[in-house]
């Protein structure tokens, strides 16, 4: 079984920058494809970064160049750094773990709130 937990998300003006954190409880972390998703009011579910466990990226284009995911495997925690934030960026942030053995499994934490003023 797979808990995570994230934190740092908080109120910031536009142009600043934030740090979230997840930390994750289980053994097989340094397996998985790690990641952040966003849910904003009204709207869907998006990606936001994954990184798998041979260190491939992948951001959503209005991240790109703002936003970096990095993940210290002997901590068991993946953090986002995000900087630049804009009003959209404002939503409820998730962290996500997959692994795969026969199948795929997929882990969620209860998400942290960031909220961009203009």
């Amino acid at each position: 079984q797979v808990q995570l937990v994230e934190s740092g998300g908080g109120l910031v003006q536009a142009g600043g920058s934030l740090r979230l954190s997840c930390a994750a409880s289980g053994t097989i972390f340094s397996a998985s494809t790690i990641g952040w998703y966003r849910q904003a009011p009204g709207k869907q579910r998006e990606l936001v970064a994954t990184l798998t466990n041979g260190g491939i990226t992948n951001y959503a284009d209005s991240v790109k160049g703002r936003f970096t995911i990095s993940r210290d495997n002997a901590k068991k925690k993946v953090y986002l750094q995000m900087n630049n934030l804009k009003p959209e960026d404002t939503a409820v942030y998730y962290c996500n773990l997959k692994y795969y053995t026969t199948s795929w499994y997929t882990y969620w934490g209860q998400g942290t709130q960031v909220t961009v003023s203009s």
